[in-house]
């Protein structure tokens, strides 16, 4: 298979925006099993849509169940792998050796991925999972070029897939339980508070009972914040190395952080990367990005500044039509008439500008679009597509 471009999709409308952006695949989670339970995710009606959906654009849709699971989970378990395989899912990624197990017994033919929370960290292990019977095994986080190379060796016909993009763990190929022991939320079942990202204090007692804070400078107090991953100016190393799926973190991320990184992406797969692309995965929020240890061991990769940046750009609003005169959009942030707002489309017109005149809502004149997802429409000459995006640099002044 050529090299597949995976995305997030935490409910349908950013599984529609991930492929329209140009993902090959997405991967989406149920109401249950799967790690990210404050997704909007899918109900099995909307499960069903959505491979309905995605196969008749010639994509795929794989469905994560990779708690670790209780003795109380196997009956629905064993329900659901069969659901899954009714409905036509490309594959189903799970952790637990039990649900492995018991997928491949209850649904025989429904292909199986091993997530990266099973923590497949050599060679040895991949071929475990492919013995058993596994299509696919999601990497460890925490491998670099060459040890993914030296398993993709060892197994070459076991599919590795690996992440480029987004949030990184703390905690080893994040199984964690800090949140277990901070908030009661297990993170190892989807409901992790994310206690990485917090702003802690370290304190040392003083000799009459008090306490003093300890600060190396004016930072270092998120002590646990992982910077993001990127990978992309290194995607051909990645692809030689072994690994035929690209995957972006962020099933909680906003429509608008994946349209952007999808976006980049898919153009740097299709025409190799360039610092203007590379640039564009600064306009969504992010924290500081690293490679993490695609090169070897790197003691640089926690992240004290602060949680995260809010991205060079504003999401704006959403193009709903354009008809050859006019764009409707809906607001996303407020904007005004004057602005010069940029294009984010999978179209030619991406990174282009038009600035707004005649502002309407409800063909009523208005200078401030500034009703939460309101319709607003403006004259445009720009051949503007229903999935289009409108931002705004945040260092660009309004006109």
């Amino acid at each position: 298979m050529g090299t597949e471009l995976l995305a997030p999709a935490g409910s349908f409308l950013k599984l529609k925006t991930a492929l329209y952006f140009g993902a090959d695949a997405v991967y989406v989670g149920g109401k249950s099993f799967s790690l990210r339970t404050f997704a909007d995710n899918f109900t099995d009606d909307e499960l069903a849509e959505a491979v309905k959906y995605a196969h008749e654009r010639g994509k795929k849709v794989y469905v994560a169940a990779n708690i670790f699971a209780r003795n109380g989970d196997f009956a629905e378990l064993e329900r659901y792998f069969r659901f899954l395989r009714s409905i036509g899912a490309d594959a189903v990624l799970v952790s637990d050796p039990g649900a492995f197990r018991l997928c491949r017994r209850s649904a025989p033919d429904l292909p199986v991925h091993i997530s990266t929370q099973a923590n497949t960290t050599n060679a040895q292990s991949a071929a475990f999972w492919r013995e058993a019977g596994a299509s696919r095994v999601v990497l460890a986080r925490e491998l670099s070029l060459k040890e993914i190379s030296e398993i993709h060796a060892a197994n070459p016909d076991l599919e590795l897939e690996a992440f480029v993009h987004g949030a990184m763990c703390i905690s080893y190929s994040g199984r964690c339980l800090l949140s277990d022991y901070l908030d009661g939320r297990s993170s190892n079942r989807g409901a992790c508070v994310q206690a990485c990202r917090w702003n802690y204090r370290v304190q040392s007692a003083s000799a009459d009972g008090g306490w003093l804070d300890l600060e190396e400078d004016g930072k270092g107090t998120y002590l646990l914040n992982s910077k993001d991953l990127n990978m992309s100016a290194h995607l051909h190393e990645l692809a030689a190395a072994g690994a035929v799926s690209f995957k972006i973190e962020g099933r909680m991320k906003s429509e608008y952080y994946l349209a952007t990184v999808v976006n980049a992406y898919r153009r740097i797969l299709d025409h190799g990367y360039s610092e203007a692309l590379g640039e564009e995965l600064h306009c969504a929020a992010h924290r500081a990005y690293t490679t993490a240890y695609a090169f070897g061991d790197n003691a640089e990769t926690v992240n004290y500044d602060d949680s995260q940046t809010k991205g060079s750009c504003e999401y704006i609003a959403n193009v709903l039509s354009w008809d050859g005169v006019r764009a409707t959009v809906e607001m996303r942030n407020r904007f005004y008439e004057g602005d010069v707002l940029e294009i984010l489309s999978p179209s030619e017109q991406f990174g282009k500008t038009v600035r707004v005149e005649d502002l309407r809502e409800d063909d009523a004149p208005c200078a401030d679009a500034k009703r939460v997802q309101g319709r607003y429409s403006f004259p445009c000459a720009l051949p503007l597509r229903e999935g289009d995006l409108l931002r705004r640099r945040r260092s660009r002044d309004r006109a």
